[in-house]
């Protein structure tokens, strides 16, 4: 009787259709502002920021947070679309008019992919990164108060080394979603 149930069983779990992986989708994100043909959604989740950059732009799209002096100190994420294929970059202003990778400045990459796409025009990409981070670099994103956040996309080309065709600086409150002209 033993052997004619697990029989059963067995082929009651191999008639279940194949599942496929799960897929993973973006979230919703709590607030969103918005400034020439670029926009920023977030949310904070936990101890983590989540984050949606999109802008018309088949180029690269950035963020930055806290700059000190110009883009000097600010946490940058930058990234890209290229044949359907996500390349994101975790840099530091390094100086008033410039950044570099994280890694190349003994820093570490702390931001996780979540998703992207390149569709009519448009780039957007996806990520979560950490509020507090241990990279020195990346400094603390406070969601209470203010929060200095830089926007900004490229040319319509794949490359981080060319400059911005857009670019501003807004005044943010991340548990709040006021935001103001910096």
């Amino acid at each position: 009787m033993k052997r004619i149930a697990g029989s059963i069983a067995l082929a009651a779990v191999c008639a279940l259709p194949l599942l496929s992986p799960p897929v993973l989708e973006a979230a919703d994100y709590a607030h969103e502002v918005k400034a020439k043909k670029m926009s920023f959604a977030w949310s904070v989740n936990g101890d983590r920021l989540d984050v949606k950059l999109s802008a018309e732009t088949t180029g690269w799209v950035a963020v930055g947070f806290n700059p000190t002096d110009g883009m000097k100190g600010a946490n940058y994420i930058l990234g890209f679309v290229k044949d359907g294929k996500v390349t994101l970059s975790d840099d530091f202003g390094d100086s008033p008019t410039g950044h570099k990778p994280d890694d190349k400045l003994g820093g570490t990459e702390d931001v996780t992919l979540v998703g992207g796409s390149e569709e009519n025009g448009a780039t957007t990409i996806e990520f979560s990164i950490p509020l507090a981070s241990a990279d020195a670099n990346d400094g603390n994103i406070a969601v209470d108060g203010e929060t200095v956040v830089l926007l900004a996309y490229g040319p319509d080309r794949d490359s981080f080394k060319i400059k911005h065709k857009f670019r501003t600086a807004m005044k943010v409150n991340l548990a709040t979603g006021a935001a103001s002209e910096e």
